[in-house]
């Protein structure tokens, strides 16, 4: 797997403007059949991880109509209760330029799967720039893929939630950051999707925010650190081959071998995180969930990416980070850590390993620390703690 993600890197044109522009990515590997939707970022940028699938074989879930999982799958794979108890909370999923078709394609998946309908007396969905207004950014074919499959994600998990999209004017980190900013004002968000990554970098400061699950994809390029889930302040979402089995749980899960992992060199070891990590420095990740695309999910979504309009299939730890963030949303418990405390919601996942599923094989490359990049029993780099089993350990 990592051989194509590095041919799909590698088919991106180096050179960037100010404002990097969309660059056309032609199919990778046949064996594979599935591509990087955004270009590869420079220094002070990020790119979305999300991988479209070109070319799907068979539809892993029959049951649906679409090819790739539906929301029925993932709240059985992950043990998901369908509705909230309580107030009902806001995730807000933060990406670059606009999808000014975002809502209508969320209306569709919503409509196939059988989900409340938004903005009809239930759950919301609001679309906003980095600082709250209606002047969206331009669009990016690439991005709006991604918003795409953000959206569809935090539905397929927490249907009842209410959705805030919030649109960076770019992809560098000081836009996104700013987007991060805005969504941890507004009241009731109690979560933050993040499906982009770049070069290791130093704590930003606008993904600071106790209280609120700031989640960020660990990459898809295999073993290696990608920030914002380098962040002391922020939960790493790696990523898992999930498959159907006839095994008690009903599903099988192992690392994924696009999956980001490792020790930052650039961010100090959270509080919270152990030993275990065998680091110094923040490790990713904290926690995981679906993200090969040969296990891929179903999307809707009309902006013509490479020809591509209406169902598709996408894999990436673009999917995973969405999917963490709304479990966080359906625990409700955001607002404290481990011992009563306040701190950044990852806390709770370590305090609480044991209710989470344990992926046990796999690997995302070769390290000098094996840990980092194979699977094995308790944490490890590519699936962090494990995948959600409920939402008692969120």
């Amino acid at each position: 797997m990592r051989t194509f993600l590095a041919v799909g890197v590698a088919l991106v044109t180096s050179a960037f403007a100010a404002v990097p522009a969309q660059a056309t990515i032609p199919p990778v590997a046949e064996e594979h059949a599935a591509v990087r939707v955004c270009a590869a970022a420079p220094a002070g940028f990020a790119s979305c991880g999300a991988l479209l699938v070109t070319r799907p074989t068979r539809n892993p879930s029959p049951a649906a109509s679409p090819a790739g999982y539906g929301p029925a799958d993932l709240r059985s794979a992950y043990n998901l209760p369908a509705t909230l108890s309580g107030a009902v909370p806001t995730v807000a999923v933060v990406d670059a330029y606009d999808d000014p078709t975002a809502a209508s394609d969320l209306a569709v998946y919503r409509k196939q799967f059988g989900l409340p309908a938004l903005n009809a007396g239930g759950p919301t969905f609001t679309k906003v720039n980095q600082s709250g207004g209606t002047s969206y950014p331009r669009k990016d074919a690439g991005w709006a893929a991604e918003i795409s499959l953000d959206l569809d994600m935090v539905s397929a998990v927490c249907p009842s939630c209410n959705i805030l999209l919030v649109e960076a004017s770019t992809a560098s980190f000081a836009n996104l950051g700013a987007a991060v900013n805005y969504a941890a004002s507004v009241p009731g968000v109690v979560a933050i999707s993040n499906s982009y990554g770049g070069s290791d970098t130093s704590q930003l400061s606008a993904y600071k925010h106790p209280g609120i699950a700031v989640t960020a994809s660990t990459g898809d390029s295999g073993y290696g650190v990608e920030a914002p889930a380098s962040f002391d302040s922020v939960v790493a979402v790696g990523g898992t081959s999930l498959q159907r089995a006839s095994n008690t749980r009903g599903w099988t899960e192992t690392a994924w071998s696009g999956a980001g992992s490792g020790c930052s060199t650039k961010n100090a070891q959270p509080s919270w995180q152990t030993s275990v990590t065998q680091c110094a420095g923040k490790a990713s990740a904290d926690v995981s969930a679906i993200a090969d695309p040969n296990t891929g999910v179903a999307v809707y979504d009309s902006t013509s990416y490479m020809g591509s309009v209406g169902w598709q299939v996408y894999g990436g730890t673009s999917v995973s980070s969405p999917i963490i963030a709304s479990v966080f949303a359906l625990a409700g418990n955001t607002g404290t850590g481990f011992s009563g405390t306040t701190p950044y919601p990852a806390s709770r996942l370590w305090a609480a390993s044991s209710g989470l599923n344990d992926a046990t094989s796999g690997s995302n490359g070769t390290c000098t620390t094996s840990v980092w990049c194979t699977a094995g029993t308790g944490w490890d780099g590519p699936t962090g703690l494990g995948t959600p089993n409920g939402v008692g350990a969120f």
